[in-house]
């Protein structure tokens, strides 16, 4: 087995969309930087950016409902749905920006309008979204939401999930033209085409066995060539981790401080998928509902329009389930290896404190499809088995740390950034929203990782992003001028909208 030596600026570990966003801005911000890339599969964005294993919703907070909560007044709290938004619209305008450049030619390989619902059943929930419809809608970032429970309306909005349905039940739902459905596959495969065509080495079939800091400060990381059969040893002042549920086990090699007492929980997940186009143009919109008790975040039951390979499919799920995996394409070892002397009680810990979480994924995993489609009659009452595939979804590891809130062996649900005290290193850890608001993360690696740079940038950064640094939540005006110009652009605005086949 032969061995390589290299050095070069930075290391993106993992070709999904964190590391294709990271790569694009650099290369925007710094062109010199020289930039290597290594990625275990074959080709980019084929594990947790996969148009199959992520939903695709453009996590924007207009139809989560888990992004909005009640108070002991009973008023309703949409801060986290605020903070979701204005990140997904830096995203948003980081994409027109690349079409607008000419780095993407075609927004609609990657990116479609589609309305975003939110559907819920019983009289304590419909009343629970009005008051959040009501809250949502003196926010400039959700003008044009719709409320209704006029069963004749929601025909008009939902006709597939009206079919059927028993015209006694307490329904509603709210509408928002302004969503979109994201293919954050192909996106990732886009600017990775584009980053190679800049001179990046892009490194398919490259394993990273280890990651350990030399003498001199700098990073070294240890490649296997998977076919090449030699290993290679890359040295570099700046190692980003971003390899999906495949980060933890990496952080853990650098052995810096920031990543003990920290662990992960693997969730696995299933979706039903119809592909029958008499039944998909029945439904076009994004229709979230209310996790059932004990269920984690990331399972929320949502019924989707999705746009891949040019095929209008349904989704419905997610339907959660346990692999001890940190990736689809992962080990069975995965979660034993993770477990270390400096974690092992803040997983212990986290155990303890999640039994109902447990007790729920035990059941999820024994649900039959019989089952499965029981629960999509919530959705469609009238769903037929035959119609419906299961399609197994990506790995997604929730992040479990001792918090000050939470105390010792807390389930993080969200986006985690952890980041070597000196800014030499970066990894992303969690799940939802994840993808949606990768710009939002990378300009915080910026901000912690590269704080001096970061001066000089700025005025690059604000002329890709204009609301960068600003609230748009409080700025009602600047908020609908971006909105129009990268609706335009990416062909989402009502003009380009004849473009789409619905």
């Amino acid at each position: 087995m032969s061995s390589v030596q290299k050095k070069t600026d930075v290391i993106l570990i993992g070709a999904g969309i964190m590391s294709a966003t990271l790569g694009s801005l650099l290369k925007e911000l710094a062109p010199d930087w020289e930039i290597n890339v290594f990625e275990k599969l074959d080709s980019a964005g084929n594990e947790s950016s996969n148009e199959w294993n992520n939903a695709g919703t453009g996590h924007s907070a207009l139809c989560e409902l888990n992004y909005t909560s009640e108070k002991p007044d009973r008023s309703i709290d949409i801060t986290k749905a605020v903070r979701v938004n204005e990140q997904f619209q830096l995203s948003r305008q980081f994409w027109a920006h690349l079409v607008d450049a000419g780095l993407i030619s075609d927004p609609q390989e990657f990116i479609r309008p589609i309305p975003h619902l939110s559907f819920v059943q019983g009289e304590a929930n419909v009343d629970f979204l009005q008051r959040r419809f009501e809250t949502l809608s003196d926010n400039p970032l959700f003008e044009g939401m719709e409320f209704s429970d006029d069963p004749e309306k929601l025909k008009e909005w939902i006709p597939l999930m009206m079919e059927g349905r028993n015209p006694d039940e307490a329904i509603a739902a709210t509408k928002i033209d302004s969503g979109t459905d994201v293919n954050f596959g192909a996106l990732t495969r886009l600017l990775f085409q584009h980053l190679e065509g800049q001179g990046v080495d892009v490194n398919y079939r490259h394993s990273v066995q280890d990651i350990k800091r030399t003498a001199d400060g700098t990073w070294e990381v240890k490649v296997k060539d998977l076919d090449g059969d030699k290993i290679e040893t890359h040295t570099a002042d700046f190692v980003f981790i971003g390899a999906g549920g495949g980060s933890l086990p990496l952080l853990q090699k650098t052995g810096l401080p920031e990543s003990k007492r920290v662990g992960g929980f693997p969730v696995s997940g299933l979706f039903l998928v119809c592909n029958k186009p008499e039944i998909a143009e029945k439904h076009h919109g994004k229709v979230y509902g209310k996790a059932k008790v004990g269920a984690p975040p990331m399972s929320v039951p949502h019924l989707d329009t999705r746009y891949i390979d040019g095929q209008k499919s349904l989704l419905f799920g997610p339907f959660a389930g346990f692999s001890p995996k940190f990736l689809k394409t992962g080990s069975n070892l995965d979660l034993i290896g993770s477990v270390k002397p400096n974690n092992v009680f803040t997983m212990l810990a986290a155990g303890a404190k999640e039994m109902k979480l447990t007790k729920y994924l035990i059941q999820q995993v024994l649900l039959s499809n019989e089952k499965r489609v029981e629960e999509l009659r919530e959705f469609i009452p009238e769903a037929n088995l035959e119609d419906w595939e299961v399609v197994t979804a990506g790995q997604r590891v929730q992040v479990i740390k001792d918090t000050e809130t939470g105390g010792k062996g807390t389930l993080q649900f969200g986006t985690e950034i952890v980041t070597a005290a000196d800014g030499s290193v970066a990894a992303l850890l969690g799940a939802s929203p994840g993808a949606s608001t990768a710009v939002h993360a990378m300009l915080d690696i910026f901000e912690r990782c590269f704080p001096e740079q970061l001066e000089e940038w700025k005025p690059k950064i604000k002329e890709m992003i204009p609301s960068y640094g600003v609230s748009l939540s409080e700025n009602a005006e600047l908020f609908r001028e971006i909105h129009a110009a990268t609706a335009e652009t990416l062909g989402l605005s009502e003009k380009k909208r004849g473009r789409v086949t619905v």
